[in-house]
């Protein structure tokens, strides 16, 4: 059995027809739509092998999670996308029932979805750490068999292996033709596989993309006396702890030992750098001390919620943490990164839908007054730079406010990217001082905050923002010289190497087959070139370029120079 519990302002659902031949039949009344408000939804698949063992671990899993989110509302959502093992439709419906009946005696209120119907559903989930919690279920006579199957030595049956670990098969037939995941594979950018649910294999072009990315990341930061860190991936249950992720998060992180110690895989970055800051000893001179590091975390997520850069296992985020002295220099660095966000974004044309000053949750560390402060400051240098804002009501991270940046893509949807959140508590949990003035101890002010946020996540947007139509800086296939006709092979491959010569990094090819130059052009645009370079005999003969940059029309007697000069200004400038 997995789940997926969704704590939600509201969700609303409304059966539209059956989706097998067997189901329960509605009544009127039930196949209207249903609205919730204030509830936990618990997206439930049935699998093969569950018995009253699962509904027993279900029921107290879910009794759990709504006590510590503070809802005493209930709606039981079968949901087959959790897995792909999946239980016969008449036992996976009495198994729900069963629940439903067993649920109803905890909660105020339950609410079971229809079971075996295609239906609309539209929930607002709450942005607080515990909204979004998976976990799977097992008998235990599972696990003793699988343990005895794994244990018994057997002779290794490769090719059965290998035929096991096959490439994920992309069903495209509900997709956009901009999806990033189809644009994934057009472009031959990454792909994924069962080996590793979750994470992204980069292929050559898509780590191009990833790279130019944090190249960018990285200039802008040194320009801001930035200093880049790098911590370990997996690191002691003690540090967690103290932290309070351990606890808190435990069941949604992978957890490891060695030499009988626990270790967790990171799945954030911060305790790395309270750390590193603890290393040696501060003074008041070197604050404010603005770190970033570039993190790989992992986080487990049910298979049946992966989806492509968006939702993913493994991520990289682009975080920073910066250290104050005081409540001046903590607002005037709130300012700055404000700003940096707003100048990384204008770079990608994506532009602001709205800005939210989210508040403090019920479930909290620190003190009122700690919490008055900190949002306090938060609203006052947004005020400062006269960005507006949305006060988001009790969503804040449980140890501070936050401030977070919503972008409007090409299709009018808005992501939640930049987050820049206050934090007065993990200081204080892990002892960071610095010696001030008059060589007293104090403890730092601290702010996290990312940029792109998940990097993934951010090439996803941005791919189909663009419709994989990139800027010639971040674009895998930047120029590609075509010959018109065999005859003008030898010319098209010097105007490559010349360009080398000119720009050592220049993504730069050619196409010389023997194929005609409307079928070489349409391949070109199909891999969204961003300038396709046709040299002909009269281009031969009078030292010049047919230049087609991606999209437009055709160019004649372009002059080589002048292309490259064209190429500097773009690359330099990265328009």
């Amino acid at each position: 059995m997995k789940i997926l519990t969704l704590h939600c302002d509201y969700v609303k659902f409304k059966p539209l027809k059956k989706a097998l031949k067997d189901v329960e039949e509605l009544s009127d009344k039930d196949k209207e739509e249903t609205i919730v408000k204030e509830c936990l939804v618990v997206l439930t698949s049935i699998e093969q092998g569950d018995s009253e063992k699962e509904i027993k671990q279900l029921i107290e899993a879910v009794e759990k999670t709504a006590k510590e989110v503070k809802t005493n509302n209930l709606v039981l959502y079968p949901y087959a996308h959790l897995s792909s093992n999946l239980a016969k439709p008449h036992l996976a419906l009495e198994l729900l029932k069963e629940s439903e009946s067993q649920l109803i005696k905890k909660f105020k209120h339950v609410t079971r979805a229809p079971f075996g119907y295609y239906k609309e559903l539209e929930f607002k989930c709450k942005g607080h750490p515990l909204a979004e919690l998976s976990k799977e279920f097992k008998s235990s006579n599972t696990e003793e068999v699988k343990t005895k199957i794994i244990s018994k030595e057997e002779p290794v049956d490769h090719k059965n292996l290998l035929h096991q670990i096959s490439r994920s098969k992309l069903d495209t037939s509900k997709l956009k033709d901009n999806d990033h995941r189809i644009l994934g594979q057009k472009l031959d950018l990454f792909s994924f596989n069962e080996v590793a649910p979750g994470m992204v294999f980069w292929h050559s072009n898509g780590l191009i993309i990833y790279n130019e990315l944090i190249n960018f990341w990285r200039e802008e930061h040194i320009k801001e006396n930035y200093q880049e860190l790098k911590t370990p991936q997996i690191m002691d249950s003690k540090l967690w702890k103290v932290s309070g992720h351990w606890d808190k998060y435990k069941e949604n992180n992978f957890t490891t030992d060695y030499e009988g110690r626990p270790f967790l895989v990171k799945p954030m970055n911060c305790p790395g750098g309270m750390l590193v800051f603890k290393a040696n000893s501060k003074s008041y001179r070197e604050l404010p001390l603005r770190t970033s590091e570039m993190g790989t975390v992992h986080r487990t997520e049910l298979s049946g919620v992966l989806n492509g850069l968006f939702r993913v296992i493994q991520f990289t985020q682009d975080d920073a943490h910066i250290f104050c002295a005081d409540e001046q220099q903590t607002e005037e660095e709130i300012i700055g990164v404000a700003k940096l966000i707003q100048k990384f974004y204008k770079k990608f044309n994506l532009e602001f839908d709205h800005v939210e000053l989210s508040t403090r949750p019920e479930k909290r560390i620190g003190s009122d007054e700690m919490w008055d402060k900190a949002e306090k400051m938060l609203s006052k240098s947004l005020d400062k730079i006269k960005i507006k804002y949305k006060i988001n009501k009790g969503d804040g991270a449980f140890y501070g406010p936050k401030i977070d940046f919503h972008v409007k893509d090409s299709l009018e949807r808005t992501w939640q990217v930049s987050t820049i959140q206050l934090d007065f508590a993990m200081p204080e949990r892990f002892e960071l001082e610095f010696a001030d003035k008059d060589n007293s101890q104090k403890r730092p002010i601290m702010l996290h905050r990312v940029i792109y946020g998940s990097l993934e996540r951010f090439i996803g947007i941005l791919l189909e923002h663009t419709n994989g139509a990139l800027p010639l800086w971040l674009s895998p296939r930047q120029v590609r010289v075509i010959s018109f006709t065999d005859r003008n092979n030898k010319a098209t491959e010097k105007l490559a190497t010349e360009l080398k010569k000119y720009f050592p990094l220049l993504r730069v090819d050619t196409d010389t087959r023997s194929d005609t130059l409307q079928s070489k052009v349409r391949d070109a645009e199909l891999l969204k070139v961003n300038y396709m370079v046709i040299i002909g005999d009269k281009e031969e003969e009078n030292s010049t370029l047919a230049i087609r940059p991606r999209g437009g029309k055709p160019q004649f007697g372009v002059k080589k120079d002048k292309f490259i000069e064209q190429l500097k200004k773009e690359l330099e400038e990265r328009n």
